[in-house]
């Protein structure tokens, strides 16, 4: 077992990945599921708890699980991606454990060892409460907590939709918008076809709900919204922010919102709750990429009637989206995960010691191949995961050597990592050049966003940033002939991801690793923690996969939130190796 601190919770799940027929558009095709659910069943845990997640892939594919927004402090073995992990082969079981040690706040997880796989499902929720010491910067919901999912979705498979890419032909627009997993409520008879089965959210009238929203889409910005209730913006990827009222949220990609929304309107009838397409490029898609829910009210009178709530005015203009997203600022005074406020961390006096301007362009052949880049470099994932090459000083796997600019010369496949400065302060300058709004997420960290806008960023762009409260997340949207500045410190020691959401994106290419390696070696505390027992081992060092025989047993493996003091876990696994199912 890892180690863990004495006297912190440990949180115990057990689950099961595997395919299972349903009709989310009507249409019979195959999703994952985890235990029989889709969406997948909840991490409900409180900061500082132990969590030890056992998965067993009952796919005919390859597994990881990514954790988005938990940072795995000093502990990047458990992020479920290539450069960490090595994936768990169908038929085995592999246990997961980390601690979310200093967090709060809204999360999602979602299968990630092909970036396809989440176009099928197999994603759920994560909620890290606050510790009873540290009170919530808002009156508790007295309604309760929600999540919803919002999402586009293809009725291909993730199988047939990376033919597609490996062929050199794009996706093309989604087939509907699905809101928990379910299709839209039949809102128009003439866009929507029967038999569609939709959620209801039952609401008490007078009530305040926390709603967590996810966008775990393909590649899809969506437009969110409630008929008749305003969205009060309480909370992003771990961060409370200024508590501002919206009409309507957009919500790109891999990104997650927390809302309090009271139910202060009468119950003649139901309300509509709205994820809708924006800036679609094929016009005749907009009217089907609307997903649609159900607002019901204990003593509504009668069904949702009348217009869907407007959109913002313009499907295509990414003005009112670039200035919302402006809006949304870290809230200083509230305490987060500690009881000091978060706004004590003065990111705007630290001095910038490493700068990146990561450039994406749209799609092009690589070697006969379409691929996507940054810097002019598509990422192609080694057979032996970033980090235990590190470890076991394994030649040739990758090259510390990722340009920190674009280089004016022919795109190149590679592996290529940047070298991170350990307590760095890294300022990531996203330039998108590409004709789509792309989405990037950065595992291990929170970064601040300090500056988005239209053009080419130069130097005196600095002088626009937020750097007093600028708010700090994982996943930011950057808009297309514009670009996002965040900056990062580098106090994570690992191996970790930064990627686009954007799935088709993602798969062709476009992300990449940063390592940060503490210099100091002998400081425990600070150094990453040691291989776990239970690793994968396959590329170079298939050879050190133990044989044994994938049993697994604890004692009360079906009980969330069983505090202990130690974790006993017995990992047993098939002979065989990785490799096998490439």
């Amino acid at each position: 077992a890892e180690p863990a601190l004495a006297g912190d919770p440990f949180a115990y799940f057990d689950w099961e990945v595997a395919y299972q027929s349903a009709r989310p558009l009507g249409v019979a095709q195959k999703v994952i599921a985890i235990n029989g659910q889709f969406p997948g069943p909840p991490l409900n845990v409180t900061t500082n708890w132990n969590v030890v997640v056992n998965v067993r892939n009952a796919l005919d594919e390859p597994l990881l699980l990514t954790w988005h927004g938990l940072q795995h402090r000093k502990n990047s073995w458990q992020d479920g991606v290539t450069g960490t992990n090595c994936p768990i082969p169908a038929g085995w079981n592999w246990t997961y454990q980390f601690q979310v040690k200093d967090q709060v706040g809204s999360f999602f997880y979602s299968p990630s060892a092909l970036p396809l796989h989440r176009a099928a499902g197999g994603y759920g929720g994560i909620v890290v409460n606050n510790r009873d010491v540290v009170p919530i910067p808002f009156p508790f919901p007295d309604g309760g907590d929600l999540t919803l999912f919002i999402g586009d979705w293809y009725l291909r498979s993730h199988k047939d939709l990376r033919r597609s890419l490996d062929a050199g032909t794009p996706l093309g627009a989604p087939d509907g918008v699905l809101i928990n997993g379910l299709g839209p409520y039949r809102y128009n008879d003439s866009l929507v076809p029967p038999a569609i089965a939709y959620e209801r959210i039952n609401v008490e009238p007078g009530r305040t709900y926390r709603l967590r929203v996810h966008n775990v889409g393909v590649s899809t910005s969506l437009n969110f919204r409630i008929q008749g209730h305003s969205l009060l913006l309480v909370e992003t990827e771990g961060s409370y922010t200024s508590q501002q009222n919206y009409s309507n949220m957009d919500i790109h990609v891999g990104q997650s919102y927390s809302f309090l929304v009271t139910m202060d309107q009468n119950a003649s009838t139901d309300y509509y709750v709205v994820a809708s397409a924006r800036f679609v490029t094929d016009p005749g898609a907009v009217d089907k990429l609307t997903g649609v829910a159900i607002l019901h009210y204990s003593n509504s009178q009668g069904p949702a009637s009348g217009p869907l709530p407007a959109a913002p005015d313009d499907q295509y203009d990414t003005a009112f989206s670039i200035n919302q997203a402006r809006s949304i600022r870290w809230n200083v005074t509230a305490s987060g995960a500690r009881p000091n406020p978060q706004g004590s961390f003065h990111y705007g006096d630290i001095t910038v010691t490493d700068v990146y301007l990561l450039q994406s362009q749209p799609p092009e052949l690589i070697d006969g191949q379409l691929r996507s880049t940054i810097n002019g470099i598509s990422y192609i994932a080694p057979s032996t995961p970033l980090i235990l090459a590190q470890l076991f000083n394994v030649p040739g796997v990758f090259k510390l050597d990722f340009p920190n600019h674009p280089m004016n010369r022919l795109p190149k496949v590679d592996t290529s990592v940047i070298n991170g400065t350990y307590k760095g302060f890294m300022e990531i300058i996203f330039q998108n050049n590409a004709t789509t709004v792309q989405s990037y997420h950065l595992d291990g960290y929170a970064f601040f966003v300090v500056g988005m806008d239209y053009g080419l960023w130069t130097d005196n762009s600095r002088g626009t940033y937020n750097k007093w409260d600028g708010v700090a997340r994982s996943t930011i949207q950057v808009f297309p002939g514009a670009w996002t500045a965040v900056l990062v410190f580098l106090d994570n020691a690992g191996i970790w991801n930064l990627r686009v959401e954007n799935l088709d994106s993602w798969y062709m290419g476009q992300e990449l690793y940063i390592s940060v390696v503490n210099p100091e070696e002998d400081h425990s505390d600070k150094t990453p923690l040691p291989l776990p027992d239970n690793t994968i081992f396959c590329g170079a060092l298939s050879s050190l996969q133990k044989e044994q025989s994938h049993r697994f047993q604890y004692s009360g493996a079906s009980q969330v939130g069983k505090t202990v003091s130690t974790a006993m876990i017995s990992m047993t696994w098939l002979a065989a190796t990785w490799l096998l199912y490439r």
